[in-house]
């Protein structure tokens, strides 16, 4: 028996949902985007072109749930990699968007650069648990024209073979993108049907979808491109206290965005995937410790699952800035709700200090983390038989079962968790290693792993094809953009807020 956890009753799923309904219908969400506002007027919303408000109807919101597909697969570039949704998987996305990483020699927190992003896209491209990118730091690929914006996803794709999430800074980008997918996987229907890449979509909190941001989704339309979206709600700040009530705004926003989707490409794949927040009271920042995200994050993967779509959960930072004691204690403990709850992807290894600097020492800790909750995950599971019943006569009163086959074959099945990282050796064999630091051996780890690691290679025709669209790109007029990545327009804008 598979163990489970809810900290959202029945009762309180269907007050989620009912009361999101009166959000949108009453209240309405300010749709910045002329092109969205109109699709959400054929649509049957009531779109306000002075204030720029649209109220959703019930039917509107209810249709646009049933269109919405329960099942499908997110691919990716690996011969036989799949990633299929609503089946009972569960796998890692690395957090995303950092400003610093610490430096593993001298434990100092420096500028993040173009070695950094590379590190840890192949640090995430070799380990199995992670199946799905985000790019990790904000600094390296970056740009303000054309050119560095197709190198960006150029360099994406050359070091990460599973699925990627990312997203574009405006239609044109878009426009872009679009072409490189057609290079890197053969074309448009490849494209659709393979779902290589998933676009994210950040509203604005409190209840706002933005112009541009959104426009550049929109140019995906009909390639039936997976958007997940994710409204970031932070309570006490972009939303009302009380964990309910951001639960109840994130929903709201989610759902707006969910109409719009459908209304642009009836039958888009969707992922529900809010990263619910609370502030960090000291500070007014937002630091991402506090054991609420635990409780929110589990609460999106239900309401999810309460309208039967796939979910990507957003939980387990920590504000500590150091890998260490703080660090594990708050990673373990705000993940342990939200995976037991078992989203179809779990996002959150591999930063400190608030989400804003990267350590590839913790993101392995943080895969053991992964691992332990998997364990929890899968629950008690055996059974005591006839086979049993057998084994004990035979061992008898005070005997050892330590030489039993049915034992081994225990420990080959995953009976046992087996740990990869960390102490597991008496006392005196650990003083006779030297007394080895858990953040030592990560270290090592990641070094080993870099070292083996190849990134899969793309055709020398896929490549050609790939410097063709950089040099147009790089020759088309320059535009001031600056590319929105992992974290959206509205981590951006939330980040300058505070």
């Amino acid at each position: 028996m598979r163990t489970s956890v809810r900290v959202l009753s029945d009762e309180e799923q269907s007050q989620v949902h009912e009361r999101s309904l009166r959000i949108l219908g009453a209240l309405g969400v300010r749709v910045d985007s002329q092109r969205g506002r109109r699709l959400l007027a054929a649509a049957g919303a009531q779109a306000d072109e002075g204030t720029r408000i649209v109220r959703f109807p019930r039917d509107l919101v209810e249709e646009s749930l049933r269109l919405a597909p329960r099942t499908f697969s997110l691919g990716g570039r690996r011969t036989g990699w799949d990633l299929p949704m609503n089946a009972g998987h569960s796998t890692l996305m690395v957090d995303g968007e950092a400003i610093y990483a610490l430096d593993a020699a001298t434990r100092e927190r420096r500028h993040a650069g173009y070695a950094d992003w590379q590190a840890a896209t192949d640090l995430i491209d070799a380990v199995d648990e992670v199946g799905v990118y985000w790019r990790m730091i904000e600094a390296g690929l970056a740009g303000d024209t054309p050119g560095e914006v197709v190198h960006h996803w150029g360099e994406t794709f050359r070091h990460f073979s599973k699925h990627v999430q990312d997203s574009s800074p405006g239609p044109e980008q878009t426009r872009w993108l679009l072409e490189v997918l057609q290079v890197v996987f053969g074309d448009r229907a490849a494209v659709r049907r393979s779902h290589p890449f998933s676009f994210l979509l950040c509203p604005l909190s409190p209840l706002v979808l933005e112009g541009h941001y959104t426009d550049a989704y929109l140019e995906t339309a009909g390639w039936d491109i997976p958007v997940a979206v994710m409204p970031m709600p932070m309570m006490g700040l972009t939303s009302p206290v009380g964990l309910l009530s951001t639960i109840v705004q994130g929903n709201a926003e989610v759902l707006a965005a969910l109409c719009l989707v459908q209304a642009a490409a009836p039958g888009t794949p969707f992922l529900y995937a809010p990263a619910l927040a609370v502030m960090e009271p000291r500070t007014g920042r937002f630091g991402g410790g506090a054991p609420e995200h635990a409780l929110l994050g589990a609460a999106a993967t239900e309401m999810a699952r309460f309208y039967g779509l796939p979910v990507e959960a957003s939980t387990g930072s920590s504000d500590d800035h150091v890998p260490g004691i703080q660090a594990s204690y708050e990673r373990a403990l705000n993940w342990t709700l939200p995976a037991l709850a078992w989203p179809d992807i779990l996002v959150g290894p591999g930063l400190l200090g608030g989400s804003m600097i990267l350590s590839l020492e913790q993101l392995i800790i943080d895969l053991e983390v992964f691992r332990r909750l998997g364990r929890l995950h899968r629950g008690i599971g055996s059974t005591f038989d006839a086979r049993t019943e057998a084994e004990l006569a035979e061992v008898g009163p005070g005997g050892s079962f330590l030489s039993q086959r049915a034992t081994r074959d225990a420990v080959r099945s995953g009976e046992w968790h087996i740990s990869q990282i960390g102490v597991h050796d008496p006392f005196e064999r650990w003083v006779e290693a030297g007394r080895p630091e858990l953040l030592d051996e990560a270290h090592e780890k990641v070094s080993s792993i870099l070292a083996a690691h190849e990134a899969l290679p793309l055709d020398e025709s896929v490549e050609r094809e790939l410097r063709k669209i950089e040099r147009r790109a790089r020759e088309a007029r320059p535009q001031k953009v600056a590319l929105v990545g992992t974290a959206g327009e509205a981590a951006v804008q939330q980040r300058e807020r505070l």
